[in-house]
């Protein structure tokens, strides 16, 4: 496997910029990758990380929200309402937080490795 010089993946999978410079914007909206990269003019129109972010959010999440409630529930045994006024909006919150930064990240990830499509050769 091949490794492309580039940013670092991780700065700028957290910061959301490109893989290429590590300074132009990867997204031109909430989670529309941008065409191409405003600093370096490096072609993103490729770039396509799948379901893949959004399964880690669903497993992170799920783990994080899962346990919590698990814990508030034997610790002080809430009332249902309860738990759904504490667990449904971070469900929310979490997810949308972390649904960007999978996406960069994944990116930033496929570039920096040369990830593709399999192929049988």
């Amino acid at each position: 496997m091949t490794e492309r010089p580039g940013a670092n993946p991780f700065l700028a999978g957290v910061t959301g910029h490109c893989p290429n410079c590590g300074e132009g914007l990867l997204f031109e909206g909430f989670l529309k990758v941008s065409p191409r990269c405003e600093s370096c003019g490096f072609d993103l129109s490729k770039a396509d990380s799948g379901d893949g972010p959004a399964v880690f959010v669903i497993l992170i999440v799920g783990a994080i929200v899962a346990g919590s409630a698990l814990v508030v529930e034997v610790k002080y045994q809430p009332p249902y309402w309860v738990h759904a006024i504490i667990w449904l909006p971070m469900i929310g919150i979490l997810s949308f937080f972390l649904l960007n930064f999978m996406k960069s990240l994944l990116l930033v990830l496929q570039y920096k490795h040369s990830a593709g499509e399999g192929r049988v050769e």
